[in-house]
C-alpha cells in the first residue's frame, strides 16, 4: 500500500470572479463547507445554505471574517419545496443573479437491506435524490433565461456495490441519472449540468456515522492509501463550475483513487 500525504492546498486564481453561487449543505467541515470556501477564493459571491441554522450561522460568520460581504446565508431544508423556492429567490434578490448551483445536500446511513425500514429508505432518498431534483428544478427555472452551471454531488457507490448502502447507493445512482437527463434538457438554455462522484472524503460527520473498521476498509481501497480532503473534491467542483469545463455537460466525474 502506498501512503501519500495530502498535497499542498491550491490557492485561488479568480476563476469565478463576478459569479454568484448557491451551495446546499454548506455548514461545517465537509465537502459543502470546503466548496463554499473554494468558490469564495475563486472570486464568487456565495450564498451558503443548510438545514441546521446554528451551524450555518457559525460557518457564515467564519467565512465572513475572511471574505466579508461576499458570503451570505439562508436556512433551507431541501425536502421542503417552499424552502427551496425561497432559497433561490433569496439568491437572486441578494445578488441580482444566479450563475452556479452546487447541490451538495445528502443523507447517508448504514443498514442491511433485510432490516431497512421504509422510513430509512425514504428519508435518504428524499434528502439525497429528491432534494437534488427540487434544487435543480428551481435553479433551471431561474437560469433558463441567463445560462449557468449546476454541479451535483453523487458518489462512487452509485456505480459500485457496498453492503449496507442500498438506500444511499440507489439515491446517488439516481443523482447521476438526473444529472444526465437534466443536462440534455438544459443545453438549450445554455446551462451545463455535471456531477462529481467522490469515493472517500473524510470529515467529522462521516467519522461519526461510520465505524473505524469500515473507514479502514474503505481507505485500503484507495491507491494513495489515504482518504481525500474535502477541498480536493471542492477543487473538481470549482473546475466544473468554471469556464475550464465549458464543453462538459451530463458528465459524472469520479474524484477517487480507488483501484480499477
Amino acid at each position: 500500500m502506498t501512503n501519500v500525504e495530502a498535497p499542498t492546498y491550491v490557492p485561488g486564481h479568480g476563476l469565478l470572479r463576478g459569479r454568484t453561487a448557491v451551495v446546499t449543505a454548506a455548514a461545517g467541515a465537509g465537502i459543502g463547507g470546503a466548496t463554499a470556501r473554494r468558490l469564495l477564493e475563486e472570486g464568487a459571491r456565495v450564498l451558503v445554505s443548510d438545514a441546521h441554522a446554528r451551524r450555518l450561522k457559525e460557518h457564515e460568520a467564519e467565512l465572513a471574517r475572511e471574505f466579508g460581504g461576499a458570503v451570505t446565508s439562508a436556512v433551507c431544508d431541501v425536502t421542503d419545496e417552499t424552502q427551496v423556492r425561497a432559497l433561490f429567490d433569496t439568491a437572486v434578490q441578494e445578488h441580482g443573479r444566479l450563475d452556479v448551483v452546487v447541490n451538495n445536500a445528502g443523507l447517508g446511513g448504514t443498514s442491511p437491506l433485510v432490516d431497512m425500514t421504509d422510513e430509512q429508505w425514504s428519508k435518504v432518498l428524499d434528502v439525497t435524490l429528491n432534494g437534488t431534483f427540487r434544487c435543480t428544478r428551481a435553479a433551471l427555472r431561474r437560469m433558463r433565461d441567463t445560462g449557468g452551471v449546476i454541479v451535483n454531488n453523487a458518489s462512487v457507490v452509485g456505480w459500485r456495490a457496498q453492503a449496507g448502502q442500498a438506500h444511499y447507493a440507489a439515491a446517488k445512482a439516481g443523482v447521476m441519472a438526473l444529472t444526465r437527463c437534466a443536462a440534455v434538457e438544459a443545453a438549450e438554455y445554455g446551462v451545463r449540468v455535471n456531477a462529481v462522484a467522490p469515493s472517500l472524503a473524510m470529515h467529522p460527520h462521516l467519522a461519526k456515522v461510520t465505524t473505524p473498521e469500515l473507514l479502514e476498509e474503505l481507505t485500503a481501497r484507495e491507491a494513495f492509501g489515504r482518504y481525500a480532503e474535502p477541498w480536493e473534491v471542492a477543487n473538481v467542483i470549482v473546475f466544473l463550475a468554471s469556464g475550464y469545463s465549458s464543453y462538459m455537460t451530463g458528465e459524472i466525474v469520479s474524484v477517487s483513487s480507488q483501484h480499477a
